[in-house]
């Protein structure tokens, strides 16, 4: 494998964590008027996509392959969590 194929990989294993970071914090705030976060939206996608790759990680060590369901759960658990957690920190 050349490293334009392994930058193509690896863009694409982090690709879902990244769009979904960046939705969750498009629309999270709009959703979840409860907490009064601080953070910008820049730190929240960070966090999120953060969180989401670690996430796809897990499920990639924990499986042995990429693309599993339980993996795209945990994703969208993490992002989930990540963001309810951003919500709440009041700085």
């Amino acid at each position: 494998m050349g490293p334009l194929d392994l930058i193509n990989h690896l863009l694409n294993f982090a690709a879902p964590a990244v769009f979904m970071g960046l939705f969750m914090a498009l629309v999270a705030p709009r959703v979840l008027r409860s907490g009064s976060g601080k953070s910008t939206f820049a730190v929240r996608a960070a966090v999120n996509s953060l969180a989401g790759v670690s996430a796809m990680a897990a499920g990639l060590w924990f499986f042995g392959n990429d693309g599993k369901m339980a993996s795209y759960l945990v994703l969208v658990l993490a992002s989930a969590a990540s963001q309810f957690w951003l919500m709440q920190v009041r700085r």
